[in-house]
């Protein structure tokens, strides 16, 4: 179990501004998205909240998660950042998801989910991790993807071939986010990808703040 200060602080940084009309009260609404984001079912979310008196649809939590718009902080600096694609299943679809770990931390840094995967794409998802962090100066892991050590040298960066070493606990990291993509699917078999990458970036947020 995570201590009361490490809950308390992460309520702390779930901003509420999309509530204008809601009878849930806001300290709830914040354990009820973070409970979700940190491991819980949405049906287990829903019981919880059942224990302070608010009874809410599942629907209505996802909801919340999704306004919310959590993002992982920037303007990190990491000595080494470990970038790895994979497929992930969404309903009946495949789509590849490009994720980006501090191995020092295990924070993630960003991720974006896509239709396929390309040197274009490995290019796009480069540079939008340089405009939000400070990876100039990194080492970068790589994991054997052409795609990904072409868009390292396109954007001059510094990288090595890496199976093992530091890659070792990011691969936990990338394997909890396909078990928590699949969870996702298994409730919301409708969702648009656009929804499940919003959630993606929810479920990094959360993961900094309690890892």
């Amino acid at each position: 179990m995570f201590k009361n200060t490490r809950l308390n602080g992460c309520l702390d940084e779930i901003e509420l501004g999309f509530v204008e009309r809601e009878a849930t009260p806001k300290l709830l609404m914040k354990l009820g998205i973070q409970l979700h984001l940190t491991g819980l079912s949405l049906s287990n979310t829903v019981s919880i909240l059942e224990i302070f008196g608010v009874e809410r649809a599942r629907s209505t939590v996802h909801n919340w998660v999704h306004k919310a718009d959590l993002q992982p902080e920037s303007n990190w600096s990491p000595d080494h950042v470990a970038v790895d694609e994979t497929v992930i299943q969404l309903n009946d679809e495949q789509y590849w998801l490009y994720a980006a770990v501090d191995p020092e931390t295990n924070e993630l840094l960003h991720t974006t989910l896509e239709p396929t995967t390309n040197k274009v794409i490995a290019h796009e998802f480069f540079a939008e991790l340089r405009e939000k962090h400070d990876v100039d100066g990194a080492v970068f892991l790589i994991d054997g993807s052409h795609s990904l050590k072409h868009a390292c040298r396109r954007h001059s960066l510094d990288f090595r071939y890496e199976k093992h070493g530091n890659r070792n606990s990011v691969e936990r990291v990338f394997r909890e986010i396909k078990r928590r993509t699949t969870s996702f699917s298994n409730c919301f078999s409708n969702a648009e990808a656009d929804t499940a990458d919003d959630w993606l970036r929810s479920f990094a947020f959360a993961w900094n703040q309690l890892i």
